[in-house]
């Protein structure tokens, strides 16, 4: 069954940031699909939630996704919870579900949530799917131990509310196939995938245009270490000293230092958004009373108190921005009592993300043994996903690789574009994963 529009397949980038979408059409092309937004219409959609208390609705809670996520949580943050990057626990055993206002939620049920929001948004263009729907996935999920059956468990139960068979390909395939697109001659193409929360490499064999078998992968690695790692880091080195890490607090006659696990939800936005509860507000106050430095936990009781996760990225992912094209950037951030002014040069944001810059120059390397080839034997080298975009990013490729061979560019939509590209290839299976082991 196809769609009025002749489409034949659809692509859909669940990214821990942002999810793009794209029809792939029977003539062989492929659009991206637009989604409405508060200020106007866009292709991207944000992977974010937004939950309120509204005795209207049949359960007695409101929820959005997307920018009018965003939104809503903007307007009322006071009474609202707002979960951004919820992909980032799919492969996370120790998640179980995310307490909103009482009410538990599994993965797939806040999974449910957001592609019903995204649907909506898109209009008619997702009000009738085809046979074909092809999901990206990355090739190693985020976590130290990630249970990629787990993650391939959750993804079948949030899916399964489209009512289509649902075909799984790793992200970077999807890259590697858009980029194809553009090629007129035989080539070996190494795509590198940064997304929010994993980084993940794709050696593809493609050849030239009217051959039966356009692409063949050839090798495929992956590490839990993107964006919101080097968010992490800013944090980490701006603001959670000024909440009390690294402080000390009194213990009967012995002065301790404040126990890392009080700092470690700020590193990850699915639980971070669900510090706001009587358990932590309650102990955040016991330790208040205990500390050495008082004010800086009065710091953090307001940070999670005011709900201020979401401007305090936000400022986060501006400075980080801000150094992809400068030298140098201004740390901004003054809400709720909270101020935080910094200049920071990029070499000390380096400095901070060197030991993550290491170990993914180590997956790069990775690839090229998995497919037995050396730099010279990759002709075109593709940098998608936003933090492709980090000047010390690119310099891992810089090292290895020509110059010329390096390209960029539809650094959010080029996964969707080719995952929907994918779906129109005669045999799915050479392309999908259809196993998944515990790593």
């Amino acid at each position: 069954m196809t769609t009025p529009a002749s489409v034949r397949s659809i692509g859909i980038d669940f990214g821990t940031t942002n999810s793009v979408v794209a029809s792939g059409f029977e003539d062989g092309r492929a659009d991206l699909i637009d989604f409405a937004a508060p200020d106007g219409i866009s292709p991207v959609f944000r992977s974010a939630l937004c939950f309120w208390q509204d005795d209207a609705v049949k359960g007695g809670i409101g929820h959005e996704a997307g920018p009018w996520a965003i939104s809503e949580f903007l307007d009322f943050p006071q009474g609202s919870r707002f979960l951004q990057s919820f992909k980032s626990v799919a492969a996370n055993p120790g998640f179980e579900h995310a307490t909103i206002f009482e009410k538990r939620f599994r993965f797939e049920e806040l999974g449910h949530v957001f592609l019903g929001h995204l649907r909506t948004h898109a209009a008619d263009a997702l009000k009738t799917l085809p046979e074909r729907v092809v999901i990206g996935r990355p090739v190693r999920y985020v976590g130290a131990r990630p249970d990629a059956a787990l993650a391939r468990q959750r993804y079948d139960l949030m899916f399964a509310g489209l009512g289509r068979e649902v075909h799984y390909v790793y992200e970077p395939l999807g890259a590697a196939f858009s980029f194809a697109s553009r090629l007129t001659e035989p080539a070996t193409l190494l795509v590198a995938d940064f997304g929010g929360g994993t980084s993940d490499f794709s050696i593809v064999r493609i050849e030239a245009p009217g051959t039966a078998r356009r692409c063949t992968p050839l090798a495929s690695t992956g590490i839990g270490i993107a964006g919101d790692r080097f968010d992490y880091r800013i944090m980490d080195k701006l603001v959670l000293p000024m909440l009390g890490k690294g402080g000390t607090y009194r213990s009967f006659d012995k002065t301790l230092e404040i126990p890392a696990g009080h700092f470690t939800d700020f590193g990850d936005w699915s639980r971070l958004a669900l510090m706001r509860n009587r358990r932590t507000l309650e102990s955040l106050a016991k330790l208040r009373k205990s500390a050495t430095d008082p004010a800086a936990i009065d710091r953090m009781i307001a940070v999670v108190d005011n709900e201020l996760g979401y401007p305090l990225y936000d400022a986060v992912g501006k400075l980080k921005r801000g150094l992809s094209s400068d030298d140098s950037a201004h740390f901004h951030f003054d809400q709720s009592g909270l101020t935080v002014e910094a200049d920071v040069a990029r070499a000390d944001f380096e400095s901070w993300i060197a030991p993550d810059l290491a170990r993914i120059a180590e997956t790069v390397d990775a690839a090229l043994v998995k497919a037995g080839l050396t730099p010279d034997g990759i002709d075109h080298v593709f940098l998608t996903g936003g933090s492709s975009l980090i000047p010390a990013v690119r310099a891992i490729f810089e090292a290895r690789f020509a110059a010329h061979k390096i390209d960029s560019g539809n650094e959010l939509t080029s996964i969707a574009h080719g995952l929907a590209l994918i779906g129109q290839e005669p045999d799915l299976a050479e392309w999908t994963v259809e196993e998944e082991e515990t790593a």
